[in-house]
C-alpha cells in the first residue's frame, strides 16, 4: 500500500484538525455545540501522587487530568520487540512493582525519519508529532472521563501512514480529549510495528520459527485489543463495546483486523476512513520478497536469525533495497505489494474478506467514509487551477491518475464525471476521478453481504485556506469525526462553519459506537448501504443522503 506521507511530501496534501468551542446556532445540517467554559480561571491540569492512578494486569500506572479528562500516555501493551523478539509475535510486557508514570507518549515504531520536516508547507499544515523511535514501541494512550466502573463505549484509533509510517499521536487531530468529553467514551490510540520490521515474510527462508513474521505488525494490533479486553474496565471502559477506527492505512488496518480470526470477539463496530481493503498480500509474493531480503543481506537460509541482530535502521534500508530489486524483477501484486499484512491462511484468510455471509465479523456493523478529493494536487500547484478539460483528459490518458492511466477511455470518463458534477472545475474533475470510490464501493459491497449493516459516507467539505485550493483532501475529515476542528486550524481554519458540521459528524460516530447505527446523532436520516441503491451520506455544509451519486461515471473506471 502506498504511503500517504510520501504523497504529502511531494504533493503537499494535509492531514487532520480538532476542536470544540462555545455554543453556536444550527445551520445547514448542524446543531448547537456545547463545550467547557474556556473563560474560567479554574485550574485545568491536575497531577499528583493520588491523582489518576489506575491498575492494569501488569502493574499500576499514573496519568494526569486535563480539563476534566484523564490521560494515560505510553502504557505498554507488549514487550520490547527488538533482538530475539524481532519478526516474532508480540509478547506480554514485564510486570512492574512501582507505580509507572504514564504521562508521555510511547516510542514511535521504527521508520525512516530523515527529512520528515523537509517541506515547510507540509510541516506547517500537518506539523507531525514524533518522539523517540525504538523497537520498544508497543504502547497505547488513553483518554477517559473517569476511572470508575461505568463501562463506557471504547474507541481504538489506528493511525495512518500506510503500513510504513506514523504513530498514534502523529497529528493533533488524533487527540481524544474532545470526543471523550462530548460522548462520555474512552478513547485509545496505539503504536505497533510497521514496514519491514512489522511485515517481512521470512517463512520461506526461516521455516516454522518465522511462520508469523509477515503479520507481526497486525498481531501487535490484536495484542492491543486483547489488552483493552483485559484492562479497559479499570479505565471506565466497556470491553464488550469496542469500536476500531482508522484512516488511510489505518482504514485498511480496520478491515484487516475485522478479517483476522484472532481478533474475533474483540471488535464490535468498525469505521474505516479513506482506506479499505478486502484482501491481504498473497504469500506467493511476500515469501519471494523474503528471499530477496536474505539475498540482499548475503545470508544463507540457515543464517536468517542474523537479521534479528542488525540495527533496525540498517535492516529497513536493506529490506527496502530488496523490495526495489523484487519490484523490478517480479513486479508487485497491484496496490498490495511491498510490506503489509499477508494472506498466510493462518492469521489472515487466503481469499476475499467478508466472503461468507455468516463468517468472520458478520455481526460487526461498519461505517465507511472517503473524501471527494483524496489526491488533489492543487494546494501546492496553483497553475493546476487553470487546467482545461482537454488538459485533464490528456493527463488522465497518460498517467495523471493515481495508480495508473485511463488511456483512450479518459475522454469518456471525464464527460461522465462532468455530467455528475456539472459545476466542478476541470481541476476538481481531475481530483474526483483520481480519488474515485472504486475501492470503497468494493469494500462496502463485500461487507453488505453479511447480516450487520454498512453505512457509507462521502465527505465534500472544503476549507477556505490556500485560496480555496485545499479541496476535501485526504485526512481532512478526521478532525470532524473527533470534534476537533478548532484544534488543528491549519486544516479547517477554525470557527463556526467547520464546527457545525463536526458537531453532527461526531454525534453520528458516537451514536454508531453505542448502537451500531449512526442515526440520532444529528445528521439527516442515514439509510444503510445496499449494493442495489448505493446509499451514501454526503457530508458538507448541508448534508443529504443520495443513492450512489457517481455510479454511472465510476463504472467506466
Amino acid at each position: 500500500m502506498a504511503s500517504r506521507r510520501d504523497f504529502f511530501q511531494t504533493m503537499g496534501v494535509g492531514a487532520a484538525g480538532l476542536g470544540l468551542a462555545s455554543i453556536v446556532p444550527a445551520a445547514g445540517c448542524s446543531a448547537p455545540v456545547s463545550a467547557t467554559d474556556s473563560g474560567s480561571d479554574a485550574q485545568v491540569l491536575m497531577v499528583g501522587d493520588d491523582i489518576a492512578i489506575a491498575t492494569t494486569k501488569y502493574g499500576k500506572v499514573q496519568g494526569f487530568m486535563l480539563r476534566g479528562i484523564y490521560q494515560f500516555r505510553g502504557i505498554p501493551y507488549g514487550a520490547d520487540t527488538s533482538g530475539k523478539n524481532r519478526f516474532m509475535p508480540p509478547q506480554p510486557p514485564e510486570l512492574w512493582d512501582d507505580v509507572r508514570p504514564a504521562v508521555w507518549w510511547g516510542n514511535t515504531a521504527p521508520q525512516i525519519m530523515n527529512n520528515r520536516y523537509g517541506n515547510q508547507w507540509a510541516s506547517f499544515v500537518d506539523h507531525w508529532n514524533y518522539d523517540d523511535v525504538s523497537e520498544d514501541c508497543l504502547r497505547l494512550n488513553i483518554w477517559t472521563p473517569a476511572t470508575d466502573n461505568a463501562r463506557r463505549p471504547v474507541l481504538v484509533w489506528l493511525h495512518g501512514g500506510g503500513y510504513t509510517n506514523g504513530n498514534g499521536i502523529e497529528q493533533d487531530g488524533y487527540n481524544g480529549e474532545s470526543l471523550s468529553r462530548k460522548g462520555d467514551i474512552v478513547f485509545v490510540s496505539i503504536n505497533h510495528r510497521l514496514g519491514p520490521i512489522g511485515f517481512s515474510d521470512l517463512s520461506g527462508v526461516g521455516g516454522e520459527k518465522y511462520k508469523h513474521s509477515g503479520n507481526v505488525g497486525a498481531l501487535d494490533m490484536v495484542a492491543a485489543l486483547e489488552w483493552v479486553r483485559d484492562n479497559i474496565e479499570n479505565f471506565g471502559g466497556d470491553p464488550g463495546n469496542v469500536t476500531i477506527m482508522g484512516q488511510s492505512g489505518g482504514g485498511a488496518k480496520v478491515c484487516v483486523l475485522a478479517a483476522m480470526p484472532a481478533a474475533q470477539g474483540l471488535i464490535h463496530k468498525a469505521v474505516p476512513l479513506s482506506g479499505s481493503t478486502i484482501e491481504a498480500i498473497p504469500q506467493d509474493y511476500s515469501s519471494k520478497l523474503g528471499k530477496y531480503i536474505l539475498q540482499e543481506a548475503g545470508l544463507q537460509d540457515s543464517e536468517v536469525d542474523k537479521l534479528q541482530e542488525m540495527p533496525w535502521e540498517d535492516y529497513i534500508h536493506l529490506a527496502n533495497k530488496a523490495l526495489q530489486k523484487a519490484s523490478a524483477e517480479i513486479g508487485t501484486p497491484g496496490m498490495r505489494g511491498g510490506f503489509g499484512p499477508v494472506a498466510d491462511g493462518i492469521n489472515l484468510p487466503l481469499g476475499k474478506f467478508y466472503s461468507e455471509a455468516d463468517g468472520l465479523s458478520s455481526d460487526v456493523p461498519m461505517m465507511i467514509c472517503t473524501t471527494f478529493h483524496e489526491w488533489s494536487m492543487t494546494r501546492t500547484n496553483p497553475e493546476l487551477e487553470q487546467i482545461t478539460k482537454e488538459g485533464v483528459i490528456d493527463m488522465l490518458s497518460k498517467g495523471g491518475m493515481r495508480g495508473g492511466n485511463l488511456g483512450d477511455k479518459a475522454g469518456t470518463v471525464v464527460e461522465a464525471y462532468q455530467k455528475v458534477f456539472p459545476n466542478a472545475k476541470p481541476a476538481e474533475l481531475l481530483a474526483l476521478i483520481s480519488s474515485n470510490r472504486k475501492g470503497v464501493i468494493a469494500t462496502a459491497d463485500a461487507k453488505a453481504t453479511q447480516k450487520a449493516p454498512v453505512y457509507l459516507a462521502w465527505f465534500g467539505w472544503e476549507p477556505p485556506l490556500f485560496n480555496g485550493r485545499m479541496r476535501a483532501f485526504h485526512c481532512l475529515d478526521i478532525c470532524f469525526w473527533f470534534a476537533n476542528t478548532d484544534l488543528m486550524l491549519t486544516h479547517t481554519g477554525g470557527g463556526i462553519r467547520p464546527r457545525q458540521l463536526s458537531e453532527n459528524m461526531s454525534g453520528a460516530l458516537l451514536q454508531f459506537m453505542r448502537t451500531g447505527d449512526p442515526n440520532g446523532g444529528g445528521l439527516p436520516q442515514w439509510n444503510k448501504y445496499s449494493t442495489a441503491n448505493g446509499e451514501t451520506m454526503i457530508l458538507n455544509d448541508n448534508c443529504e443522503l443520495k443513492n450512489d451519486p457517481d455510479r454511472e461515471a465510476r463504472i467506466l473506471l
